[in-house]
């Protein structure tokens, strides 16, 4: 059976024109090189080279065969060089910060494919609100950063989207809507309200302000969405909640879309006015390929 030395003892016993200094370059005793090329002969089923007292020559057979040689050992190089290029790459660390859900439901999985692909690169990961994502970003303590609607001029890579909704509880007068009913972000703000935050700046509060509306009667708020879809459930108020949190077991809940759809997106974005890292831009790349 032959073998990577196989090879590379063909291309050195051409390139020097004995076997003898073939032998040495490929850290090989003359006689182990010379068994070795008696066997590569035997197992192939033809002569690659003469043997002349003082010079080894290839015949015309082994000059095709030492061409072919070169081409796959041009190959290994070429395989060599690419992972000595990414092995910084492959020893680096990452660090991200998240608001727990985006976390929890979108990065866990990416993470974990991630890691397979790159398993000598540490990734820590940081649960946080998002607003301090955006200060840890611009303290440049992390690599990246997942973001609620980044500006347009920061440059961002989609993770996700999805829409906000609303959650009254089964027996609301809203509820009694026929079924694929719309309700108005108005309407809904001015009902008794849950305010769910799931520790994110940007929630029912903000989307009622930006919009020029008031939110009237919060009852309560909580960071917790579970939290909030139970004290739906109890007819403490209505609430507004992005799509992803909402439950599998949604009994006593009408959920409902608004009539003008609200939009959230959350990117991953590195610090401001740096590059990314090796790491962060391997992560990148595996988002969009």
């Amino acid at each position: 059976m032959m073998n990577l030395m196989h090879w590379r003892l063909l291309v050195a016993v051409a390139d020097h024109g004995s076997i003898t200094a073939a032998a040495q370059c490929v850290g090989m005793t003359q006689s182990a090189a010379s068994q070795a090329m008696a066997g590569m002969e035997a197992t192939l089923g033809a002569q690659l080279f003469t043997r002349e007292p003082r010079k080894t020559l290839p015949t015309a057979l082994g000059l095709s065969v030492i061409e072919q040689a070169r081409v796959m050992m041009g190959a290994l190089q070429a395989i060599r060089s690419t992972v000595d290029e990414a092995r910084p790459m492959l020893r680096g660390t990452l660090r991200i910060a998240s608001f727990p859900i985006v976390l929890q439901t979108f990065l866990s999985p990416l993470l974990q494919r991630f890691k397979q692909l790159y398993p000598g690169i540490e990734v820590t990961t940081l649960e946080v609100t998002d607003d301090e994502v955006n200060t840890l970003l611009d303290a440049g303590l992390i690599d990246l950063g997942v973001v609620l609607n980044p500006k347009p001029e920061r440059k961002a890579t989609v993770l996700g989207r999805d829409h906000w909704t609303a959650v009254v509880p089964a027996q609301h007068a809203l509820a009694q809507r026929p079924a694929g009913a719309v309700v108005t972000l108005e309407e809904l703000l001015e009902q008794p309200f849950v305010l769910a935050t799931g520790g994110c700046t940007v929630n029912a509060g903000s989307l009622s302000a930006e919009a020029g509306l008031a939110l009237r009667d919060a009852r309560v708020e909580v960071r917790e969405w579970s939290s909030a879809f139970s004290l739906v459930r109890e007819g403490i108020g209505v609430t507004l909640v992005p799509e992803m949190t909402l439950p599998a077991q949604r009994q006593g809940l009408r959920v409902m879309p608004l009539k003008a759809p609200v939009q959230r997106e959350f990117c991953l974005v590195g610090p401001p006015n740096r590059e990314p890292g090796a790491a962060a831009q391997a992560l990148l790349n595996m988002l969009v390929n």
